[in-house]
């Protein structure tokens, strides 16, 4: 090898040694958020109960160890502070089929809204009636990405449904 890559590579040990011991809390915390993020994608398709218990635990393993992390304590503690406080609306979409997961994904449903509005009316700007009749729109955006119309399905549908829907 080189004289310059020897002398490199005992520079990169010596530095990699001297900061070995801030490697430890950066590790503990990154498989704590990597177990989290395996919990919320649920891959394995639980039920909102389920993975509820499964964030659950692993929030209590969290705070039970949170003095592992190290220098990174504080903010294991404010990400069990921010989970707690948004609780109880972390697992709706678990129980509701198709619901979007994050805001952005939520945002992404708008966005197709407003793109079909401003296709359908050739304006720059969705229309202001997206406002009064957006919640019916939507729901109809919504279930036109997701699934294909066949006319028995309307049938099975009331008048007195539609009624209540208010505009």
């Amino acid at each position: 090898m080189p004289k310059p890559l020897i002398k490199l590579k005992q520079i990169l040990n010596k530095g990699l040694e001297q900061t070995a011991s801030l490697f430890a809390p950066i590790t503990v915390a990154y498989n704590w958020i990597a177990q989290a993020a395996e919990i919320l994608d649920n891959e394995t398709g639980l039920d909102a109960i389920a993975v509820q218990r499964s964030f659950q635990t692993l929030l209590d393993s969290m705070l039970r160890d949170k003095h592992e992390a190290g220098t990174l304590e504080a903010g294991i503690t404010h990400f069990l502070k921010i989970t707690r406080s948004y609780w109880s609306g972390l697992f709706h979409c678990y129980e509701v089929e198709g619901l979007p997961r994050t805001n952005n994904d939520l945002e992404q449903v708008f966005g197709i809204l407003r793109h079909h509005q401003r296709r359908c009316t050739g304006r720059k700007v969705a229309p202001s009636s997206l406002v009064i009749r957006g919640k019916v729109q939507l729901a109809s955006a919504i279930e036109d990405s997701t699934s294909f119309f066949y006319s028995p399905r309307f049938g099975t549908s009331l008048c007195s449904d539609w009624a209540t829907i208010t505009l």
